[in-house]
């Protein structure tokens, strides 16, 4: 019997032993999956996360906005430029062109080519000296070349300018145009712009002058120049638009050209 007990005492204390052992495994393997859990946690509370900026500094994170729908930025569109008045006229106005003002005071038509300025009368002389001789070629000096070359077209022309007025004339010569230019400048004129950036003598004064209100001594002046049949088409356009001869302030010949 003692035997029997001290066998059952060695059993119970293995026992207690082995169930002691299973015990502190269970702890140490408890807290090895709580330690493990903790630092998935820590892991993932130490990840960056993405940010508008791209800082990854936890703790300067923005959390990423809902998408919203942004309205189309307003069509860009240029100004107006205001259109020129009476008062100021457009700069880009070509002098050349007829310049008849409706319902307007006519221009004052003078025949004193005393009151000229020398620059202005000078140069009509020499034209006039020229276009007498029956030499187109004597026009060359005044009508110049490049840039200040006298125009000669409206809408320009290419090669050489005496040329170009031989192919204007009825004659293989010339002739014709010189006797335009003598018949031109010995008829009125009008002084236009004055003190103005565009201040031209203009031959002859039908170009800023009504032509629906012409005297019957002025009809005589411009049939010395055009047809009846010419006159007729001018009518219907409504201005002088024949042959026209411009000399500014300073003596320079500006223009020789005809149409609208």
């Amino acid at each position: 019997m003692p035997q029997t007990n001290h066998r059952s005492a060695v059993a119970l204390s293995l026992c207690l032993l082995l169930a002691g052992a299973g015990a502190q495994a269970n702890a140490r393997a408890a807290d090895g999956l709580q330690r493990l859990a903790l630092s998935d946690i820590q892991e993932q509370a130490q990840a960056p996360q993405k940010s508008v900026t791209g800082d990854t500094n936890p703790a300067t994170q923005i959390p990423l906005p809902d998408p919203v729908q942004q309205a189309p930025a307003p069509e860009q569109t240029q100004p107006l430029a205001p259109a020129p008045t009476e008062a100021e006229p457009a700069e880009n106005v070509d002098p050349a062109r007829p310049q008849v003002k409706e319902n307007g005071t006519p221009a004052v038509v003078e025949y004193d080519f005393s009151k000229l300025p020398a620059p202005v009368r000078e140069m009509r002389e020499r034209i006039l000296a020229a276009a007498k001789s029956g030499d187109i070629e004597a026009l060359r000096p005044l009508i110049g070349t490049g840039e200040n070359m006298t125009t000669l077209s409206l809408s320009g022309f290419e090669g050489d300018p005496i040329e170009y007025l031989k192919g204007l004339s009825g004659d293989s010569n010339g002739q014709e145009v010189l006797a335009i230019l003598v018949d031109l400048l010995d008829t009125g004129y009008v002084h236009l712009d004055a003190g103005g950036q565009n201040e031209l003598y203009v031959w002859p004064y039908f170009f800023a002058y009504p032509i629906d209100k012409l005297t019957p001594k002025q009809m005589v002046e411009l049939y010395q120049i055009i047809t009846s049949g010419d006159f007729e088409e001018m009518k219907t356009f409504g201005a002088y638009i024949f042959y026209r001869i411009g000399i500014s302030p300073d003596g320079k010949w500006q223009f020789f050209v005809a149409g609208d």
